[in-house]
């Protein structure tokens, strides 16, 4: 009796310590600390070889650090196992894509139809996939015509977006419609998924139609909108970025760079060389020769290999 309980205990006590390496795994994975997710995933998986959940977690740490064919290989055995899942189609078509993507033109074709295949499987399986639909929306788009490409197709895509979620559709669809060189249109389907959605990419999206149709002056004014809602410090860059490419509204520009520098942190996404070869632009732009040299030097401080930093201290020295 005495020795069942302490077999009892000592089996709880590995399933908890089990358990719990699991949990703290997700914990990173979920914080996008994916080093150190890695090794203790990998170990767990050594005890539970067949887990699912595990491996799917390790295919995902694998694409985020683009390691295709891992990726494509955690997610292969999984969509063996379970044809029958959207969610398994859909990351090995991705994984697939994307090292068609890092392949040469000759060997991308080679993965086109498996591609297509498990996309468009991923829609048949799950009606309400959205991503599935986006990447479908995509593909279509990029893939020239003599190989499957269809305005047509991405257009139906963008539509059954437009049914499953509607600041998706609006999007997909001034997506097309910028594709097919149709801005007004899609400014006006960019403008609906803002009314409808109102989220930072809805305005990213119409700020960077405005940045094409050299309409500076409507994609600072959008950026104000969206930075007065939503308090993202990355659209102080976007700001910048859009006053040092333009040439225009330099006071602002200047203000906005530094209040990025001033409160940035990793998520923002653009380093702080970037933010400082604005200033260098928005100085060159104003003539200032001496401001616009020290804001170079610092972005190539950060980065000595900062190649648009390089060619920028060289106009910025002809001044």
């Amino acid at each position: 009796m005495h020795l069942r309980i302490l077999f009892f205990l000592l089996f709880s006590a590995t399933v908890l310590a089990q358990k719990t390496d699991f949990q703290k795994a997700e914990g990173y994975f979920k914080a996008e600390n994916f080093d150190k997710a890695k090794p203790i995933f990998l170990a767990y998986l050594k005890q539970h070889p067949n887990d699912a959940k595990t491996r799917e977690y390790l295919g995902d740490i694998a694409s985020y650090k683009e390691n295709w064919d891992d990726a494509i290989t955690y997610y292969e055995e999984l969509l063996e196992e379970n044809p029958s899942s959207a969610n398994f189609n859909f990351k090995y078509g991705g994984a697939l894509g994307m090292k068609a993507l890092n392949s040469s033109k000759l060997r991308a074709l080679t993965y086109i139809d498996d591609i297509k295949k498990h996309f468009t499987r991923a829609a048949e399986l799950d009606p309400k996939h959205i991503e599935t639909r986006w990447a479908l929306v995509e593909l279509y788009l990029q893939l020239p015509g003599i190989i499957g490409g269809s305005e047509k197709k991405a257009e139906a895509y963008a539509m059954e977006l437009q049914n499953i979620s509607p600041v998706d559709g609006y999007l997909a669809r001034g997506y097309v419609a910028e594709y097919k060189k149709d801005m007004k249109n899609a400014e006006a389907l960019y403008k609906k998924a803002i009314e409808v959605g109102g989220s930072p990419t809805t305005y990213e999206k119409l700020i960077n139609l405005y940045e094409k149709k050299n309409e500076p002056k409507k994609a600072l004014d959008t950026a104000a909108s969206s930075l007065k809602l939503h308090k993202r410090n990355q659209i102080n860059y976007q700001i910048g970025k859009i006053a040092a490419e333009f040439n225009i509204e330099p006071d602002l520009g200047l203000a906005s760079l530094k209040h990025y520098i001033e409160n940035h942190s990793v998520k923002d996404g653009v380093p702080v060389s970037w933010a400082h070869y604005r200033m260098a632009q928005i100085y060159k732009n104003r003539g200032d020769k001496t401001h616009a040299i020290h804001y170079i030097n610092l972005a190539l401080a950060d980065k000595p290999d900062f190649e648009q930093a390089l060619e920028e201290k060289e106009r910025i020295s002809k001044l």
